[in-house]
């Protein structure tokens, strides 16, 4: 096992002191494309320097090495200033320089650059304008710019995740950046919040509130922070997820007497029922194609993770080890289900292959818990219990990467990554 902390430690330096967090990495095999992203010329002068949070982006991954470039001086910023020769010698395969220029009107311009070391070539090139204050989520384009070229996946930096943290009787819904940093609270209540979940456009977050002494389905627009009662029924309401096109939501209901799959509209209405068994069906997730859903039952005397037709008809049973199953979520492709297993005591974070039917545990933790992709499917995000307080944490999907954000916000709950940003 590589610890990675270290080796980029002045790059977690400064992301860390910005987003008050501390991002432990690990990774175990594989390899690492070694990058060179030297210091962007004029970022010093701003109140945000770009390239130490286009580093820790990369780093993050556990796909990248940061090679040092301590020494190089003057600092290139143009192509006819890169000395391509010393950068093989210091075995990086890829370089990526850039400036910071003010412009007249108060925004700044940020220009970069991403080259083949070895070939000599340049692989991207672009310039934003944006105001000093979006410096960081610059940096973070920047990154999955780089990302996409030097992996060709879609890169998730500029992406954003919501969770729940809880301060003594506090209750607080919070949005931040994919790492963490520039957290936002966009609902607090003195009830429980549980159960967020981010619309497909990425604009409307639904989730579980418990302000009125019962559980009951809200879904609140982040622009406006307007809200909608949309599932208030006789007894419990819980556990959305949205249909692909963002029409409509999966909800578990009691108001038949046991818990049921239902799909209600997300504006509210007459819900349709979706499963009728004397079992307690829950916790669905919509396939990505809108197909199937998938979802937890214990119909056949243990929790367990079903399949569905999306319109209507006989579930099938997906897993088969272990007699405790829960919380499924589709991969963004659909060929793949996260989900919670018990094994021996300890609740960890495993993913099912849908075809086949292989089942790979991913995490080793005591109580790991609510997995939610990335949206390029790369990566894992859930809750990890540690001395009883919940915190944010990662795995790739192949279980290589692991990653442990380490917050003071509180106790950290129901973690769900954000789609794409369209723009």
């Amino acid at each position: 096992m590589k610890r990675l902390l270290a080796a980029f430690l002045l790059a977690f330096a400064a992301l860390a002191a910005h987003a008050q967090l501390t991002i432990d990495i690990t990774t175990s095999g594989g390899r690492q494309i070694p990058v060179a992203i030297l210091p962007f010329a004029g970022e010093a002068a701003q109140p945000q320097p770009v390239s130490p949070v286009v580093g820790a982006d990369l780093a993050r991954t556990g796909l990248f090495r940061l090679v040092n470039a301590m020494g190089v001086s003057p600092v290139p910023t143009e192509p006819s200033e890169v000395n391509f020769v010393d950068w093989q010698a210091r075995s990086a395969e890829a370089l990526v320089i850039g400036k910071v220029e003010p412009q007249r009107d108060g925004r700044v311009e940020v220009r970069f650059r991403l080259f083949d070391v070895q070939k000599q070539s340049q692989l991207a090139s672009f310039s934003y304008v944006v105001a000093p204050a979006q410096l960081r989520a610059t940096a973070h384009r920047i990154a999955d710019v780089i990302y996409e070229a030097l992996t060709g996946e879609k890169g998730v930096f500029s992406t954003k995740i919501t969770y729940v943290v809880k301060r003594g009787t506090r209750y607080e819904l919070q949005v931040a950046d994919a790492d963490g940093a520039n957290a936002q609270t966009v609902l607090a209540a003195n009830e429980p919040i549980i159960s967020p979940a981010w619309s497909p456009e990425g604009g409307r977050i639904a989730y579980v509130s418990f302000d009125q002494k019962k559980p009951i389905v809200v879904v609140q627009n982040l622009a406006q922070g307007a809200t909608r009662v949309v599932a208030n029924f006789w007894g419990n309401n819980s556990a959305p997820a949205w249909s692909p096109d963002g029409k409509s939501l999966a909800v578990t209901l009691t108001r038949d007497g046991i818990s049921q799959i239902y799909v209600v509209a997300a504006d509210g209405g007459e819900p349709r029922r979706m499963t009728t068994t004397p079992a307690i069906d829950t916790e669905a997730s919509f396939s990505p194609d809108g197909k199937w859903i998938a979802f937890t039952s214990d119909r056949g005397g243990s929790p367990q993770i079903y399949r569905m037709p999306a319109g209507g008809g006989a579930a099938q049973r997906l897993t088969f080890e272990g007699t405790y199953n829960v919380r499924p979520r589709f991969s963004p492709d659909g060929k793949s289900i996260a989900f919670v297993q018990r094994e021996s005591g300890r609740f960890r974070i495993a993913v099912l292959e849908v075809d086949t039917g292989q089942v790979t545990v991913l995490t080793d933790g005591t109580l790991d818990d609510s997995p939610s992709y990335a949206p390029n499917g790369k990566m894992i995000l859930y809750e990890a219990q540690v001395g009883g307080r919940g915190q944010l944490a990662a795995v790739s999907s192949d279980g290589r990467v692991r990653q442990r954000l380490v917050s003071s916000a509180g106790d950290v709950r129901d973690p769900a990554w954000g789609p794409l940003p369209t723009n």
